[in-house]
């Protein structure tokens, strides 16, 4: 008989979007005991991004707990609870990212969902409180162990909930958000040479969790892509763009707005190879990926070959490329010659039709690679991702100016790899590296 937990969540913004925050709470649904407490402060943003945030983090923390688990979700989020049941649709792109977060956390038909009204779901909401006035203090929210002892995964849970999710069965069938946008034929548009800064998560720097339990464990050095032993062990994140789909060889835009594409039968094999590949090498620690279809099948396939779940980081995702999704780069030069001309020459400029700019995709990777620093410290993980984050990543890691992403070739399939080291400095170790499909 499996477990059943309670997961309580809510969050809140002040001033929508402002300042805001999320909080979660996992109880025994026998005996109604507080197991576990989540919250974070996560800047600016609105209440529904919050809730939602709040949801990821509730069952995070009841998956650290027991992966095998029965969930009811409680919410007094009438839109939230809707949605994850499946009787709203969900019609802002800026949700869809975070409801397949949600999805993956554990397989289909684990998770349940039940609208309570906010007298009853007091605990989470003061939680989310305590994170949005840490926030205000410049601090991130830690939990606070009950007198004579200490909440169970507290300090894990501050970071599972700050960091990625365990893909689990859902894999690919999650329902679609943001995409990499496949590379245009002459050039992809430059991010700020500054990112926006965060606030980092609440980890543990010596230790990092169980992909499987939860639990810490020591870190270990990685092999293949490790640092010279007296910069210590660097957190090492080998970049991997996913494989072809039905787009790839036409040099179609598919971003976070438009369809999200399975792998085509090229794409799967090339998953498989690098797969293999990988294995071979023996360094990877953990595999996290992009939210979107063709980066999760490409991520299973590794992990599968590796004995590692996938988690999934929305920062990841690739740019919403607005009515250019599915165009080729003439068709957009033909149609928007003004808008196209304005994006390759300014980080600022958007798509046409409310797509995102580089500068926007910039902020949300620069904030995505911080969390999996902290978390993956002295460790090697593979994170299965798109173009624009790839040339992202690395043109900070270098300190190149912004044209230089001009002048990079990310091919479907290849690995790149990072080293990012306690002093805060970043070294490049490899770059659209295709071998393996030969």
């Amino acid at each position: 008989m499996p477990r059943r937990f309670l997961v309580e969540a809510d969050g809140g913004s002040r001033g929508n979007p402002g300042p805001a925050g999320y909080g979660a709470v996992v109880r025994d649904a026998e005996t109604g005991e507080t197991l576990a407490e989540a919250a974070e402060y996560i800047g600016t943003a609105t209440n529904n991004v919050a809730e939602y945030k709040g949801l990821i983090a509730g069952l995070r923390a009841a998956h650290a707990l027991d992966p095998e688990a029965e969930v009811q979700v409680r919410m007094d989020s009438k839109l939230v609870v809707e949605q994850m049941s499946g009787r709203w649709k969900i019609k802002h792109p800026g949700m869809r990212p975070l409801a397949a977060e949600a999805r993956v956390v554990f397989p289909p038909g684990r998770v349940s969902y039940e609208w309570i009204p906010r007298e009853r779901n007091k605990h989470a909401d003061r939680l989310a409180n305590e994170a949005m006035d840490a926030g205000k203090r410049g601090e991130q929210w830690r939990p606070k162990p009950p007198p004579g002892g200490s909440l169970a995964g507290a300090e894990d849970l501050a970071g599972a909930a700050a960091g990625a999710t365990p893909a689990g069965a859902a894999g690919g069938g999650a329902e679609p958000s943001a995409d990499d946008a496949l590379e245009a034929p002459t050039a992809t548009a430059a991010p700020p040479a500054t990112p926006a800064t965060a606030t980092p998560p609440t980890v543990t720097p010596t230790a990092a969790p169980s992909e499987r339990t939860g639990t810490t464990t020591p870190t270990a050095a990685p092999r293949g892509w490790a640092a010279p032993a007296d910069l210590g062990a660097p957190a090492t994140l080998v970049l991997l763009r996913h494989g072809e789909t039905a787009l790839t060889p036409e040099k179609r835009f598919s971003g976070s707005g438009g369809s999200d594409p399975h792998l085509s039968p090229v794409g799967r094999r090339q998953a498989e190879l690098v797969a293999a590949a990988l294995a071979a090498r023996g360094t990877i620690q953990a595999v996290v990926s992009s939210p979107l279809t063709r980066c999760v099948e490409t991520a299973q396939a590794v992990a599968a070959r590796l004995g590692l779940d996938v988690r999934i980081e929305e920062g990841l995702r690739e740019t919403d490329f607005g009515a250019w999704e599915g165009l080729t780069f003439g068709e957009v030069r033909e149609r928007y010659p003004d808008d196209l001309q304005a994006w390759l020459t300014s980080s600022k400029a958007a798509p046409t039709g409310g797509g995102e700019s580089f500068a926007t995709v910039a902020r949300r990777v620069a904030v995505a690679r911080d969390k999996l620093v902290a978390r993956y410290a002295g460790r090697t993980v593979l994170l299965v991702t798109h173009v624009t984050p790839i040339k992202t990543l690395v043109r900070l890691a270098l300190g190149a100016p912004p044209e230089a992403l001009f002048r990079m070739e990310i091919s479907a399939a290849s690995v790149s790899a990072l080293a990012y080291y306690a002093d805060g400095n970043a070294s490049l170790r490899l770059l659209n590296d295709t071998a393996h499909l030969r």
